[in-house]
């Protein structure tokens, strides 16, 4: 089969993609999602987030290579596998980061990608309740609003980070980033607004989209500089599809993995596992960044938190009434601080409150009541890259993010600082009628050292890996400020992996506006 274009990965990008692209009837789209549709309803009741961590059927569930400076640890990444890719599974909030990002990345030698440039694709992506104004858009595919529902541990802990001497902040996403509130969140009537509803879902009829789930792409078809299509299994056959463009979507970890397995990378990492060289491309891989975190755990002397609620109540009440605590994205409040440590005027430390004991990913259920609080330090200097275990697709790749490697000691500074300001907030008057004991770090625990080595212990991602196939014109970029593949005509990427460096804040929302920008960008050539 014939398309002018196929998208590799339904995802916070390929969702996009596919309805922008597709909306010219002359054009013939193809969407491959190695995962299968959005079906299971733990998906659109935003406190089925808790529940879909056991769910492997729509998580890739990678693991990292062993982290030297975190005891060795293979640290768990889940990853969307299924249609709406990681904006169907992650926490929903809604942010974009700031100016200073995107005018950083212009200054990387990426024309067009300053913030006066992105904020119209922010606004054109954005359906916000709140309505337009000249920072958000309002009737854009991509739902975002306010909670219907917070448990009442938030609004705690907001009077306590105020009591504390922070700022408070109704919109992260308005004239200023710092301080405390309630995230806003994407939904849309109080249910999840990933990629694969806001985009897919209304323009799955149209007769020049093909949408294929359980389709793994295998490898990018290159002949002489230009790609011209792609190999995929579709259960369990071999398949073949030509384009007039390819783009990647497959995000920091899949669509590297695929150059390399299609012959584009580091020349020696693809000989090593005898894969013949289309372009040698050193940058492919490299440059991955991520938001390490840390979170401090006090139990709670009250049963109000989100560790024991009724599953069958929560779920009556969501699907009858769209109320309650289905409604919730169970990181309702967090914020943003400049800390001591800080460079610039930006912002560099997040904090996500939980109304709930969140250990190892909630992975590790430990009885009673708690709250949780995640620090992460939102501009690391640690860099690490994704290589390849083999040459075989149905392989992972082999993820070393590096952590806590960089040289001058920031990123380990970063999350003391980090626990340090939790402890601060937990302390406050506020919580007195709710505190029991500090699960983590422990009250034995005080000292920088003994911080340090309870962060390596215990820092786990917070789902943010950005820059292996970077935009830029040096040496280890991969594509140029239009997406393109340096070398290589014909192919695009068009997913987190192109993020030079991290955003102030969650991932999800500048994804979304990447898409948004490549869309006229793929139109326009």
């Amino acid at each position: 089969m014939t398309y002018d274009y196929v998208i590799v990965g339904a995802g916070s990008a390929g969702c996009v993609l596919a309805n922008r692209l597709s909306a010219d009837p002359s054009k013939r789209v193809l969407l491959l999602e190695a995962g299968p549709g959005d079906w299971h309803p733990f998906i659109h009741m935003p406190a089925g987030i808790a529940k879909l961590v056991g769910q492997k059927g729509v998580n890739w569930n990678y693991s990292t290579e062993p982290e030297a400076q975190l005891e060795n640890r293979r640290l768990w990444w889940p990853r969307g596998k299924v249609l709406g890719g990681s904006s169907s599974i992650n926490a929903m909030c809604y942010i974009r980061g700031v100016a200073g990002d995107y005018d950083e990345w212009a200054g990387l030698g990426n024309p067009g990608w300053s913030w006066n440039e992105v904020l119209p694709y922010f606004k054109r992506a954005e359906g916000n309740t709140r309505g337009a104004d000249a920072l958000h858009g309002g009737d854009g595919p991509l739902g975002v609003q306010d909670l219907t529902y917070h448990n009442p541990l938030s609004q705690v802990f907001l009077d306590a980070a105020a009591a504390s001497g922070f700022v408070t902040n109704t919109d992260f996403n308005g004239a200023t980033q710092e301080g405390f509130g309630y995230y806003q969140v994407t939904q849309k009537n109080s249910a999840r607004c990933s990629t694969a509803q806001g985009y897919l879902r209304p323009v799955r009829g149209r007769a020049n989209l093909t949408v294929r789930t359980s389709a793994i792409t295998q490898r990018v078809l290159i002949e002489s500089g230009r790609a011209v299509g792609v190999d995929y299994r579709h259960h369990g056959r071999l398949k073949r599809a030509e384009a007039r463009e390819v783009l990647l979507c497959g995000g920091a970890i899949n669509s590297p993995q695929l150059l390399m397995l299609s012959g584009v990378g580091p020349a020696d990492e693809l000989r090593k596992h005898d894969i013949r060289v289309k372009h040698a491309l050193p940058g492919v891989g490299k440059n991955l960044q991520d938001h390490l975190d840390i979170c401090t755990i006090d139990r709670c002397t009250q049963p109000i938190t989100y560790d024991q609620i009724s599953d069958i109540s929560t779920a009556w009440n969501y699907y009858l009434k769209r109320r309650g605590p289905g409604t919730s994205n169970v990181a309702e409040a967090g914020g943003f601080v400049r800390t001591r440590l800080a460079t610039d005027d930006r912002c560099d430390m997040q904090f996500h409150f939980v109304p709930a004991i969140l250990d190892d990913h909630g992975r590790n259920r430990l009885p009673g009541y708690g709250y949780t609080m995640h620090a992460c330090a939102l501009h690391p200097h640690s860099r690490g890259a994704i290589r390849l275990h083999s040459a075989n697709p149905a392989d992972a790749a082999a993820i070393h993010a590096n952590y806590l490697s960089d040289a001058d000691g920031h990123d380990l500074a970063m999350l003391v600082e980090g626990v340090k300001l939790s402890r601060q907030i937990f302390s406050a008057a506020t919580f007195s009628p709710y505190r029991g004991d500090e699960i983590f770090p422990g009250s034995a625990i005080q000292s920088d050292a003994e911080i340090e080595a309870f962060i390596r212990r215990k820092a786990e991602t917070i789902y943010h890996p950005i820059g292996t196939c970077k935009m830029g014109n040096d040496v280890q970029s991969v594509v140029d400020a239009e997406l393109r593949v340096h070398g290589v005509s014909g192919l695009r990427v068009i997913d987190a992996s192109v993020m030079p460096m991290l955003p102030t804040g969650n991932t999800n929302a500048p994804t979304i506006m990447i898409a948004e920008k490549a869309s006229d960008l793929i139109l326009a050539g």
